[in-house]
């Protein structure tokens, strides 16, 4: 009883806590494929399967304006191309013809280990990098993290900062100004390669199902951009994260939209 008024309390303030076991029903719903997806009954793991019939997803119940928003996952342990396993904040009300919207995607490519990263900026996206991982994400659940905020939009992989996309709108390039919700899901993409069918069927595992977030109001986010959220006063990577992300990229970074010579994102030719 406690714990529902301090969650009461929290968003009337305008801010989102969660409980410790991070309780999927109380900030998620099942959204697509429902005799593909299984909660446990505590409610505190969820598993999304893929079959020649059809995937999973879920979505959160709120849209929201920013936060530090993270999942634990653990991806298909059988090997095959095609199998998308993904966790991303979008704007977009249909993904079936979401047109122009804002996207902040991780997506696992096939089960092979890489992880693409993309950033729809209210167009199509096309802004992919794509990274390995020093770790077998099929073998244990690690954590992945999004944090958005006015000043940044960052990407974490077990608490390593792997990319960031900074608010560039003084050089007039787009920064995400509507709300957006929280989606993850397993499905078949013929740009992720082949699937093996007979490896099927696919299972990805979803645990950890807490965030600190601002939920929004139809259209607005401003009222998300005060600095009374923590999270809102990171401008931008500290020291120790700066080095540990270069790092990080300089070993396991194999695709970088940015390096096309024609890319005409124009993000690419500012220096973040």
């Amino acid at each position: 009883m406690a714990l529902f008024f301090l969650n009461v309390f929290a968003i009337l303030l305008g801010v989102f806590f969660t409980n410790a076991n991070g309780s999927f029903y109380q900030y998620y719903s099942p959204l697509w494929g429902l005799n593909h997806l299984t909660v446990n009954p505590q409610a505190t793991d969820v598993q999304l399967l893929m079959d020649r019939s059809s995937g999973a997803g879920f979505r959160s119940k709120l849209d929201y304006g920013s936060g530090l928003f993270h999942i634990r996952m653990k991806i298909p342990d059988k090997k095959t191309g095609g199998i998308v396993t993904s966790f991303y904040l979008t704007s977009a009300s249909d993904n079936r013809d979401p047109g122009n919207h804002y996207e902040l995607d991780f997506e696992f490519l096939g089960t092979t280990g890489k992880v693409q990263t993309n950033v729809f900026d209210n167009d199509e996206g096309h802004r992919e990098q794509t990274f390995n991982l020093w770790f077998d994400p099929s073998e244990d659940f690690h954590t992945y993290e999004i944090l958005w905020n006015p000043h940044q939009i960052v990407f974490f992989v077990d608490k390593i900062p792997i990319r960031v996309f900074k608010n560039n709108t003084a050089h007039g390039v787009d920064y995400p100004w509507k709300p957006m919700h929280i989606e993850a899901s397993v499905w078949e993409a013929e740009w992720a390669g082949v699937v093996d069918w007979s490896q099927a069927p696919f299972i990805a595992q979803y645990q950890d199902f807490d965030f600190r977030a601002c939920p929004a109001q139809i259209n607005m986010v401003s009222q998300c951009n005060s600095d009374k959220y923590f999270w809102n006063r990171q401008w931008e990577l500290n020291a120790e994260q700066k080095q540990q992300m270069e790092s990080y990229r300089n070993s396991y970074m194999v695709y970088d939209y940015c390096s096309k010579t024609t890319t005409s994102k124009p993000e690419c030719s500012l220096n973040n």
